[in-house]
């Protein structure tokens, strides 16, 4: 199975791609983001917001092919 992932706002020094860059995953059946988050050593501290196909869902979602999945730090800002 296949996924599509972009890591955005500092997050890209983990996969070694560019702001938004897309990045197409090869996964096994039942992998999860937090299994992904591994594959890439991105700490869950480091990962405020998880989106899959433009919805929030929890670091224990099992992702399907297909899915298009965001990852987002904490950002702050005023």
């Amino acid at each position: 199975m296949q996924i599509e992932l972009r890591v955005y706002t500092g997050l890209e020094r983990f996969t070694g791609t560019k702001y938004g860059e897309l990045i197409p995953v090869q996964i096994a059946e039942g992998t999860t983001i937090l299994d992904v988050l591994k594959k890439y050593g991105i700490p869950e501290e480091e990962v405020f917001t998880s989106l899959v196909n433009g919805l929030h869902k929890s670091f224990d979602t099992i992702l399907q092919d297909g899915d298009r999945v965001a990852l987002f730090p904490p950002v702050g800002g005023g």
